[in-house]
Formats: structure tokens, sequence, C-alpha cells
């Protein structure tokens, strides 16, 4: 069982270093400049990532005929090519590259993070199969955490100026995740040693160190003059001893193994001296059934939570009405939350507000929290009433909704409330979402069905986040092509916001549509 742990902690670490799209907009506004891009350009990059997603289902079918770690070692690799040429043409390696071919190597560098999730959340799901959503919840919390660990790694270890801080971003883009591919391959693995009694106990642990994580992330986003003063080479240095802190939980297990194995040889060699054949005999055969987790015949207590659900496939799914409504919510919530952080560098400059670094850490910190908290509750809570996925979303997109209308507020006090509270509830839709996809349409295709669903964040980011960037340059005073102040994003805020609350009464209606299936979950 030491294995299975540790191939959690490996999922902990690929989703630490896979979010490299949440960190474009802490050098969105230095490649704008550097690029000679209008605000249009620079949007549909942002967009271009996301539409990597459209051809993640072919992570989701590879991950069905090949091996995991060869999911992982192709995502990296297509991500050291996207992230990669780009970074040879930032530092004038490479002399011609034009838009359009800055564009397709953004795709394919967005298309790269499926692959290393996918990998990552068929081996929660097939590792940890009476665990699934605690698993995968644990592991995707650090993916919400990654943009504020490559802004710490940037602060700490390159140098500070603009130009050298968007070069210094992809080039972590690029090499990172390969190296992290690589030495977590061998771990990468179905390892499922069957239900243990210990498992409660080891989910316990994570999740102190899980919170513990995430409370260090805040009260380190607000940079290093704030009252911790830490250094960024401390900050950095205490965000590695908290990644590293999970191996606790399989060492401690392998310690316990050993010493199990001690007992039973200690109890066996008694046994043969005391006892005759037999007698021996009878009582080997009782310890290897306990060394199986209980008497063998004995039916498992725990019964799969998505063993009585309908296997759809993708193409019966799209067939259905649940899937569009479904599609749509993701769409108008943690999609247009995703919206908001692409643009959250252009919004920061145009509000006068020269700390975006500082803004995308908190958005991060607090993502990280958002996709850890269902998880949390289904682990704390042996009630049912605590609803359906669909009424949790609905509860998460409604105060996304007042966040943005708080933007309307010029103040810097309100771009940080909103951007924490739309990290939050939108990194807590997007965990709910790996097990509603599961519920809704069986887990046995869920590797193809949730990267369908998850084609909504290339759709929505296009049409939403080129929205803001027409209704920036309406607004713009042609002042270097920059637009400054509050009515920049005005009337945007007011848009997604009333988007936000249609998601909402979406998921209310699926929630009523649904009621009876998930309350058999």
């Amino acid at each position: 069982m030491a294995l299975q742990w540790l191939s959690l902690v490996a999922t902990i670490w690929l989703q630490s270093i896979n979010g490299t799209n949440f960190n474009f907009p802490s050098y969105s506004s230095q490649l704008k400049r550097l690029l000679s891009m209008s605000q249009l350009q620079l949007n549909n990059l942002a967009f271009a990532s996301d539409a990597g997603k459209l051809l993640g289902f072919l992570a989701g079918i590879a991950a069905v005929h090949l091996p995991l770690w060869l999911v992982l070692i192709i995502g990296s690799l297509l991500g050291l090519l996207g992230y990669g040429f780009q970074y040879l043409f930032i530092i004038n390696r490479i002399s011609s590259l034009s838009y359009f071919q800055v564009f397709l190597l953004t795709v394919l560098a967005g298309n790269s993070i499926c692959w290393i999730n996918t990998a990552c959340y068929s081996l929660a799901i097939h590792n940890f199969p009476f665990d699934r959503q605690l698993a995968v919840g644990i592991s995707t919390g650090y993916l919400g955490l990654s943009a504020k660990i490559y802004t710490d790694i940037v602060d700490a270890v390159f140098p500070s100026s603009p130009t050298d801080r968007a070069e210094a971003y992809l080039l972590l883009n690029s090499v990172l995740p390969l190296v992290v591919c690589v030495l977590a391959s061998p771990i990468i693995r179905d390892i499922n040693s069957g239900k243990s009694r210990r498992m409660e106990a080891g989910f316990l642990v994570m999740f102190v160190i899980t919170i513990a994580t995430g409370a260090y992330a805040v009260a380190t986003s607000f940079g290093p003059t704030s009252s911790t003063g830490l250094s960024p080479l401390m900050i950095l240095i205490g965000m590695a001893m908290f990644l590293l802190a999970p191996l606790v939980v399989p060492l401690a297990e392998q310690a316990m193994e050993k010493l199990q194995k001690k007992c039973w040889i200690r109890r066996d060699e008694r046994r043969v001296h005391d006892l005759d054949i037999d007698e021996v005999s009878i009582d080997n055969s009782f310890e290897r059934g306990e060394e199986n987790g209980g008497k063998e015949g004995e039916p498992s207590r725990e019964v799969h939570e998505f063993s009585e659900r309908e296997e759809i496939g993708a193409k019966m799914m799209l067939m259905k009405v649940d899937f569009w409504l479904y599609f749509f919510i993701y769409m108008f919530g943690a999609t247009l939350g995703l919206v908001y952080l692409n643009n959250l560098g252009q919004i920061a400059e145009s509000r006068g507000f020269d700390r975006t670094s500082s803004l995308v850490s908190i958005s991060s910190s607090f993502g990280f929290f958002g996709r850890l908290l269902p998880s949390l509750l289904d682990h704390f809570s042996r009630s049912k009433s605590i609803g359906s996925r669909p009424a949790s979303i609905a509860a998460m997109m409604a105060p996304m909704s007042g966040a943005f209308f708080l933007l309307l507020n010029g103040t810097n006090l309100s771009l940080y409330i909103s951007t924490a509270a739309l990290g939050l509830c939108s990194g807590a839709i997007t965990s709910i979402a790996v097990s509603t996809t599961a519920q809704l349409f069986g887990p046995k295709n869920f590797a193809v069905n949730h990267n369908v669903v998850v084609t909504n964040i290339p759709v929505g980011s296009f049409l939403f986040g080129d929205l803001a960037a027409l209704l920036y340059r309406q607004h713009s005073r042609e002042i270097g092509g920059r637009c400054m102040g509050t009515a920049c994003y005005q009337t945007t805020f007011i848009i997604w916001g009333s988007i936000c609350f249609l998601g909402t009464l979406l998921a209310l209606v699926l929630h009523e549509r649904t009621k009876k299936l998930f309350s058999h979950s």
C-alpha cells in the first residue's frame, strides 16, 4: 500500500507544475509589448492555450491504449515544443515566427496539459477505487497552486525586469514539466492493492498537509514586503518543503508494513514451537486473510461509488439534454473564472495596479483551497444532505456572480476580494466537475467523456475573452494602445456577472433533473 500512496504523491507533484496556462497573466503584458500585439491578438493567444483542450480527447484515447507513464512523457514533450520555441523566439534565437505560428505553438502547449491531467486522473481513479474523489480532489488542488509555485520560482531565481520575467516563465513552462514527468514516470502505474483500514488515516494526514500548504501559499501571496518578512528565496524553500511533506504518508506506511511483517514472522515462529502442524496451517491461513484486509470471502463493506451508474459513451452523451446543461454550466462558471484570470494582467494594469503577480498568486492559492473543498466535505460529512453535485456547483456560482459585480468598485480591496472569490469558486467547480462527469455518464469512459466536457473551455475562452478585448478597445484612450481606468472593463464585468447568474439557474435546473440519481450516490 505504500506504493499506492507514493503514486498519489507523484500526481501531487505532477499537478503542481502542470498549470502552465495559469501563469499566463504574469507575463502577458510583457509579451504583448515584446510582440507588438493588440489586446485582441493577446486574448486570442490566451484562447489558443485553452483551444488545446479541443484535442484533449486524444489524450483520453491514448490513456486507454498506452501505459500512463508514456502518456505523461508525450504530454511533457508537447509542452517542451510549444513553450520552447516561443522562448527561443523571445530571446532572439529564432529570428522569424509569425503570429499564426506563435498561435499554433500555444495550442500545442495547451494540449500538453490535457495529457498530464488525464494521466493523473486515471492514476488516482485506478489506484484509489474506493476513495477516488478524495485522491482526485487532493491532486487536483495542487494544479490550482501551480501558478503560485511558478511565481515563487521566478521571484527567487530570475531577474525582476519585465522582459526577463517573461523569458523566465516561458523557460520554466517548457522545461520543468518534462523534468518532473521523467522523474515521476517509474511510479506511474496501476498498483491498486485494494481497500485498507488505514486509508482513512492516510487521507487525514494528507488533508492536514494540503491545508497547511494552502495556508502557507495564501500567507506568502502578498509578496516579501508583507508582514511575513520572508525573502523570495525563503518563500520558495518553504514551498518546496511543503511539496515534499506528503512523502510522510508512504514512508510511514512502508515502516508499518515492515513492522507488521516482523510481527507475523515472530508469531508464526511461536506457533510452530507451541502448536501442532494442523493448528499452524489454520492460523497461517487466518493471518494471510488478515494481511489482505479481512477474512477471505468476506464481501467488502464499501460499495463502489459508481458501480450502478449507466455507462455512456461520448456519442450517446452528446445526445443527452443533461450533457448540454452541464456543458453550459461549466462554461458559465469555471471557464468564465479562467477567462478572468487570463485577462487579470490587463485588468490590473487598467486600474493602475502594478502587482499582477501578487494577484495571480492570490487567485492560485484560493483556487487551491477551492479544488480541495469538495473532497474535504465528502471526507468529513457522513450525511447525504449536503446536496447533489449540480447543487454544489450552483452554490459556488452564486458568489462568483457577486464577485464580478463587486469589481465595478474601483478600489484595490475589491480587486483582491473578487480575485480570491473567483479563484476559490472556480477551483471548487473544476474539482466537483471531475466526479460529476463520472456520476452522470459512468467511470468507464471517463477519460474521453471528461475531455469532451472540457471543450467548453476554449469555446468560452474565445467568446468571453474576445468580448472583453473588443470592449477594452472600444473604451481605449489610444495612449500607446492602452486603456486606463475602471471603464475599460466595466461593461465586461456586468456581462460576465449576468452570464454567471444564468449559469447558476442552469445548475439548479440540472439539480432538479438529476437529484434522484445523486440521492443514491
